[in-house]
């Protein structure tokens, strides 16, 4: 009895320390004090959550603690949103109503919790999302407070660092879905710092191998960093010094996730990645200086010392990004040869940098006017309003139309007025045409780009003044969609495409009434499934809007085939597939489907063997993954599993999309089956090069190549080898023996 006393002692401890950090945190920020009534939220968060405990067994109290000192410390947001925090599950988790919040601590918090509490389901919550309405929700809840999406992503950030404590196919769901999602909306709002944090603990859960190599490969380079970094500032603190600024010089290094995403992307290794190491000169503007002439009177100064790059040289200050970031970005060449990126900030630029504009945005006492920020924010809600307005009816693909412009790095062009218009890398010009306006998209044939005529489908470039040539003649169609690359135009695009082929498949619909008629046919299911099968149609609408456009013009074949007797089976059975089912029909095939389905344990690892594979279990082609690979399992709706590699980009939309669906996998193969697997080769062409490759792989490893293609230009060779592996150890040997040949410079997995 002592010893639980003593525990709940301890607990209760726990729990007012973790407190009294957060009250803190709070004194030392610029906000108005209002200690009392965070105190009376904790209070009744406590009380509302007493006896509870999260899946790591800590009261459940410490989870709304930490999500308000994540919202106090790492976002720079005030009473009402730390209130909030505290909150954030009361309402979902206990009997405690949305009224209740609004008589205790009024209308303001009231209405942020009732934000998170409805989009606590969906796609965030346990049940998988099917539909987009509740990240619909969460866009629609930015427009009436930004804070419920800031708290949101501090509620997320918390479980990520909690994630250890739950079942593997849980953290494939919960990191897919910040990957996919969180990560993209903390990079748009500017939170960088948590964007960073999001991607590299989704890695470390989802790769946990990959991450703990990449951990050690910083740490045993650390020293040569350090002495490059000393090297290289010390003669830029001399001049800084020499002009009287206040300054701080930091070192930036790239997150594992991004060292490995560079790593995948370019099919490089570690050593090969240059730019791990960038400096940050973060300045204290001098009096009567501008922040803006500051940062170029620095810029100016290091280019007298080290050389720069004519290519990468960004000012994002004149022009900043759609999320608010500004500075100056200048790339060096150092005294030993190496290209270093020189970012200048301000301490205010630095801290909109790190902690996000949207902190800033008419919550922050004394900053009544929100300037450049406010601006910048409001534009990017209107983007996401003009997406609600008409949503995708795929939750993936309405997902996938968000995601367009959350990442995207930014081009600035110009009309021909010479106004600004920022637009994602990779813009054509048709996406420019509609980011002026809809009716301009929807009517647009090509443009002129600088005074010269460009097809739709022109990528702009920064600096490109763009003129858009129209035509009332012109109309969308589903191509387009191939060319737009931004959220507006692809939303606009499908729309007007959806308008026309709903006019197509109503037309479509009635040439179809009018042939059964004309030939004294039924218009039942069952006909229409027969002329489907015939046609190659997956569902009717895809038949009637076929026949609307002309695709499928009904004729006397079609007619015959609906005639013909049905062997064996009587027109009252075929008939019946038309008919309603009844109440108890229907539970009879619910039954049936789910006792025929197979079922199986979440909390285990699906075991993959070779007497699985080819009956209900796919080795998915999209990743063709070998044993070794880290994998995990997708059970589809008919039953059937797919395996697929964790790093998958399909499988990526699936963490994010049909969590429930998603189990931990682990290979058992005896060793005595083939696989798949690719290879990309590249380097100095010489005589006698594709004799010693194949010698290599069929010769001295006795592997079997199903294809190889080598293309030799100007003295430099590269191809790619497809063959026959057991497992992923065995490819990692001929790439490895590979690599001996003279003159072979790269050799990786595709």
């Amino acid at each position: 009895m002592n010893e639980d006393n003593n525990k709940d002692l301890q607990e209760e401890q726990m729990v007012d320390d973790a407190f009294q950090h957060l009250i803190d945190s709070y004194l030392q920020t610029k906000h108005r004090k209002k200690v009392d009534i965070i105190r009376k939220a904790f209070n009744f968060a406590r009380l509302a959550h007493k006896g509870v405990r999260r899946l790591s067994g800590e009261p459940y109290i410490m989870h709304p603690i930490a999500v308000a000192q994540i919202v106090c410390s790492e976002i720079g947001l005030g009473s009402t949103s730390i209130c909030s925090a505290l909150l954030h599950d009361v309402v979902e988790d206990t009997d405690y109503t949305v009224e209740d919040i609004e008589n205790m601590f009024g209308p303001k918090i009231a209405q942020i919790v009732d934000g998170l509490t409805k989009i606590s389901g969906g796609i965030f919550g346990e049940h998988a999302s099917a539909q987009a309405e509740n990240f619909k929700k969460l866009l629609l809840t930015m427009n009436d407070d930004i804070r419920v999406i800031l708290i949101k992503m501090a509620d997320r950030l918390h479980n990520m660092r909690t994630l250890g404590s739950q079942p593997a196919n849980k953290r494939y769901k919960i990191s897919g879905e910040t990957l996919y999602i969180y990560a993209p909306l903390a990079n748009r709002l500017g939170l960088n710092t948590i964007k960073s944090e999001l991607e590299n603990l989704s890695f470390k859960y989802e790769h946990p191998d990959e991450y703990a190599a990449i951990i050690k490969k910083l740490e045993a380079t650390e020293n040569e960093r350090n002495t490059v970094f000393d090297e290289f500032t010390a003669p830029i603190r001399t001049q800084l010094d020499a002009m009287g600024i206040e300054y701080e010089i930091k070192a930036r290094i790239k997150s594992p996730y991004s060292i490995w995403s560079k790593m995948q992307t370019k099919h490089i290794p570690f050593e090969e990645i240059y730019d791990i190491l960038a400096v940050r000169i973060v300045f204290k503007p001098r009096k009567g200086i501008a922040e803006r002439n500051e940062c170029f009177n620095i810029y100016v100064a290091l280019t007298q010392i080290y050389s720069s790059h004519p290519d990468r040289f960004r000012d994002w200050i004149t022009h900043p990004k759609a999320n608010g970031y500004k500075a100056l970005h200048v790339t060096l060449m150092s005294k030993k040869g190496e290209w270093i990126e020189v970012q200048i900030r301000s301490e205010y630029m630095d801290e909109i940098a790190e902690k996000g504009f949207a902190a800033h945005w008419k919550y922050k006492e004394g900053n009544v006017d929100g300037g450049q920020e406010e601006t910048e924010l409001d534009k990017w809600l209107v983007t996401i309003k003009e997406i609600l307005d008409d949503p995708q009816p795929d939750a993936m693909d309405f997902l996938d139309t968000i995601k367009l412009n959350l990442y995207a790095s930014e081009i600035f062009v110009f009309t021909p007025k010479g106004e600004i218009r920022i637009l994602p890398t990779g813009a054509t010009a048709l996406d420019f045409a509609f980011s002026i306006h809809t009716v301009v998209g929807t009517h647009c044939i090509g443009a002129k780009v600088n005074h010269k005529l460009v097809p739709m489908t022109y990528k702009l470039q920064s600096g490109d003044q763009v003129e858009i040539l129209a035509s009332s003649k012109s109309t969308v169609n589903r191509e387009w969609l191939n060319i737009a690359t931004t959220a507006k135009a692809t939303t606009k695009i499908l729309a007007a495409v959806r308008k026309e082929e709903r006019a197509m498949r109503k037309q479509g619909d009635e040439m179809l009434t009018q042939f059964l008629a004309k030939h004294e046919l039924v218009k039942d299911s069952a006909n229409i499934d027969k002329l489907c099968r015939l046609h190659s149609m997956a569902k009717p609408d895809d038949l009637y809007l076929a026949i609307g456009q002309g695709n499928i013009v009904l004729g006397n074949d079609d007619e015959s085939r609906l005639k013909e007797k049905a062997g064996g089976r009587t027109w009252n059975r075929i008939l019946s597939f038309g008919r309603k089912k009844n109440a108890k029909e229907k539970e009879a095939d619910t039954s049936t489907a789910a006792n025929t389905m197979p079922t199986y344990d979440k909390k285990k690892p699906i075991v993959v063997s070779e007497s699985v594979i080819g009956q209900h279990f796919h080795l998915s082609t999209c990743c063709s993954p070998i044993p070794g690979d880290s994998i995990m399992a997708y059970q589809d709706t008919t039953g059937d599993i797919y395996i697929h590699q964790l790093k998958c980009p399909v499988a990526l939309r699936l963490k994010a999309n049909s969590g429930n669906r998603l189990y931990d996998a682990k290979w058992n193969m005896a060793g005595t089956q083939q696989f798949i697997a690719s290879i990309k080769i590249n380097g100095v062409d010489k005589v006698g090069m594709l004799n010693q490759i194949t010698q290599v792989v069929s010769q001295t490893l006795n592997v079997n190549i199903r294809k190889l293609e080598i293309e030799a230009r100007d003295g430099i060779f590269e191809g790619t080898i497809i063959l026959y592996v057991h497992s992923t150890s065995e490819l990692q040997t001929i790439v490895k023996d590979l690599k001996k040949i003279p003159n072979i410079k790269q050799v990786t997995r595709i």
